[in-house]
């Protein structure tokens, strides 16, 4: 055998983890506060499978998935299987299918994900996400509902100091379609878009047979970013744009209007040529970041339709980040361990009574083992059960 392979069995795959207890206490805190958050303002839990057949995983928002998917076969159906790179494509699943009501359905989830690359989203090939979708309703308030949340959650996080950045694709869908783009040039002025490749931008505009008014306005997009002052510009940049792209910097200003009187203390930053997720959001998109962390710490926007691949179309709003990212950048302290009592390793049935009463009553209790090493303090506890004239007593 191999001596180095054989020393070298405990490394895990560069970009998995693992958690140890400290990490794993803190991160089971943080699961269970969030989740209490959402169950006060309405969100019921769902627990997708972490592996199903891969043309589910892969429908919808889960095509730009495909790459980070881990493939296997099915020894039972022959079928292909994935291991879930992202949980939002399963729960528009369950909405669509599974619960199949026309009411406003709000749902959250926390899992690990499985990614064949780190994304950016953090470094983990295995993020714990967590995340809240809203189902039913493709109107300004549940998307503000949802923006709302998400910051609610960064905070509940211990991250303090937050910044959104906010945007709308139909912009950009709007002015292509009033300039008669066909999908491929759709596509590839939307991939210099994402790099703010203004002078290929310029060149590329300058080389198609679209109205002026039309390219000085996909010219201008790049530019539109910053504070308040960037919807302002817009709307004299946007004068003779169609009516989708006026409307949907009309629902950008109302949102934003209404998410500020919510949610104080946030610093908003808009940039209307950010099109993250472009290829299936249709609406509203934002990511959150804070001082000190490159990528967004949180995402999320609008994806109505997304149903419709599983036979009901729902309109759909919702954001997703990752607890372990979270916890790195918390400013709250690390969760304090409850000291425990040890017990000794004794067959008599008082002390076993004890023990079950003490633990009923929330206490931490540790019974020792025959043989083993170690003191109280080595196992975290700072007293002991002893037996005092007959009584099995706390000292």
């Amino acid at each position: 055998m191999n001596n180095s392979a054989s020393n070298n069995r405990w490394l895990l795959p560069q970009g998995i983890e693992e958690a140890l207890p400290a990490n794993a206490a803190r991160l089971e805190a943080l699961r269970r506060k969030l989740l209490d958050i959402y169950e006060t303002w309405g969100y019921q839990l769902v627990m997708p499978p972490v592996i199903e057949f891969l043309d589910s995983l892969l429908t919808g928002t889960g095509h730009d998935l495909d790459l980070q998917t881990f493939k296997l076969i099915d020894q039972l159906s022959g079928r292909s299987l994935g291991m879930r790179a992202d949980m939002t494509p399963q729960v528009a699943r369950i909405d669509s299918h599974q619960l199949n009501n026309d009411a406003p359905n709000r749902l959250c989830y926390m899992g690990t994900v499985l990614r064949t690359l780190p994304d950016g989203f953090g470094s983990s090939r295995s993020p714990f996400q967590a995340g809240v979708e809203l189902y039913g309703h493709g109107g300004i308030e549940s998307d503000v509902e949802v923006l709302c949340l998400m910051v609610e959650t960064l905070r509940a996080s211990g991250i303090k100091d937050i910044s959104i950045d906010i945007g709308h694709v139909g912009l950009y869908r709007g002015l292509a379609r009033q300039a008669g783009f066909n999908k491929d040039q759709e596509a590839d002025l939307f991939e210099m878009m994402q790099r703010k490749a203004i002078p290929e931008i310029q060149a590329y505009l300058e080389a198609q047979v679209i109205d002026k008014k039309v390219a000085d306005m996909l010219n201008a997009l790049p530019e539109l970013h910053g504070g308040k002052s960037c919807l302002q510009n817009a709307q004299k940049v946007f004068s003779d744009a169609d009516d989708d792209v006026k409307d949907a910097l009309n629902y950008l200003q109302q949102a934003v209007a209404k998410f500020e009187q919510r949610v104080g203390n946030v610093d908003i930053h808009f940039d209307l040529s950010e099109l993250r997720g472009y290829h299936y959001h249709t609406g509203l998109l934002f990511a959150a970041y804070t001082p000190g962390e490159g990528q967004e710490i949180a995402r999320g926007g609008r994806y109505d339709d997304i149903g419709h691949v599983f036979g009901r179309a729902r309109p759909a709003t919702g954001f997703s980040t990752d607890l372990k990212t979270l916890l790195n950048l918390s400013q709250q302290s690390d969760v304090s361990f409850s000291s425990a009592i040890l017990a000794p390793s004794d067959d008599d049935p008082e002390l076993w009574k004890v023990v079950q009463d003490l633990r009923a009553q929330g206490e931490k209790v540790i019974q020792s083992l025959p043989g083993q090493l170690g003191n109280a303090a080595d196992l975290g506890c700072d007293r002991e059960l002893k037996n005092i004239s007959g009584k099995w007593v706390v000292k």
